[in-house]
């Protein structure tokens, strides 16, 4: 295998897990820039998950090659584990103690040096310490975020695999979470991110998305919104919810989604979809041709992905 380019934390190719007969992850490459936030999507159960946990040494791939932080992803994984930071979906910290002693606990794990300092600096970095001396289990969902990333950051982690970090919290602690992940990426850490919302991933620098094992697409935004030929109208007027019903299952139509007072009507074959509106056109109704978005682009792609969990 060439020597792993400085430039690159995550650098693998080919790689794949199996599950008995199911292959959950299947041949994927993927390149990780220092520094970069990388946006990771995909429905769930598509492997996004598994392939995080052979990134970070906890599962080992079937096949395939590559280094992650320039060690080898399959021989290596002891020294992976000590350079990062993983988050996962569920708040996995001790509820019957405080966040200092949980971020205590985690520092005395990582042997981290002057370790009291070390957590001091966590508490402040993440506003922590003026609850410093409360249960964990007794944090609202935004704060348990706050110790879920005090504590992966608590040994200095060169990269930060971070699995739906913001699931079920409000969208003032996501915002305020995005940006103390920007701030970190200005310093120079690297992010590997998992989330389910439009917003987050158009903040990441580039994505992939996987369905079902495979990688669809990846790119910056605009790589990743070019890569699928989709044609998006919205209708505006009354009874869209009649209109809705009249458009799914025509030739052409693929998706008729429902955005506030908007009806967002999309498709891959332009000719088919323009017949498919105009069998259904009312002058009451206002129609205008959009550029697709993040969401029409990814629910498009995952329509068109084959299960691998479906029974044959």
């Amino acid at each position: 295998m060439p020597a792993p380019s400085p430039d690159l934390v995550i650098d693998v190719s080919g790689v794949t897990k199996r599950f008995g007969p199911k292959t959950v992850v299947n041949a994927i490459n993927l390149q990780v820039k220092r520094g970069e936030i990388y946006g990771f999507l995909g429905p769930n159960g598509s492997g996004k998950t598994t392939f995080i946990r052979m990134l970070c040494g906890l599962l080992t791939p079937d096949a395939g090659s590559g280094t992650c932080l320039g060690y080898d992803v399959r021989t290596q994984q002891a020294e992976i584990k000590k350079h990062v930071g993983y988050m996962t979906q569920k708040f996995s910290y001790y509820e019957d103690l405080s966040i200092r002693e949980n971020l205590d606990f985690i520092a005395r794990i990582y042997d981290v040096p002057d370790r009291a300092a070390a957590v001091q600096r966590s508490l402040d970095r993440l506003g922590l310490a003026n609850r410093s001396a409360q249960l964990a289990g007794q944090l609202s969902g935004g704060w348990k975020q706050r110790l879920a990333l005090a504590a992966c950051l608590i040994h200095s982690p060169q990269l930060l695999l971070l699995d739906e970090p913001t699931a079920g919290v409000d969208p003032k602690a996501r915002r305020e979470f995005w940006d103390e992940i920007h701030q970190l990426a200005a310093e120079g850490l690297t992010v590997l991110i998992t989330t389910h919302y439009m917003d987050e991933a158009e903040r990441c620098h580039r994505l992939a998305y996987i369905a079902y094992g495979n990688l669809l697409t990846h790119g910056t935004l605009a790589d990743v919104l070019n890569s699928v030929p989709l044609t998006t109208w919205t209708v505006a007027g009354p009874d869209l919810r009649e209109l809705a019903d009249k458009l799914r299952d025509r030739p052409g139509v693929e998706q008729v989604v429902a955005f506030g007072n908007l009806l967002h009507v999309s498709g891959r074959d332009p000719a088919l979809l323009d017949a498919a509106i105009a069998a259904c056109r009312d002058p009451r109704h206002e129609w205008k041709k959009i550029r697709a978005g993040l969401e029409d682009v990814f629910i498009s792609l995952m329509d068109t992905a084959k299960d691998n969990f479906a029974t044959p």
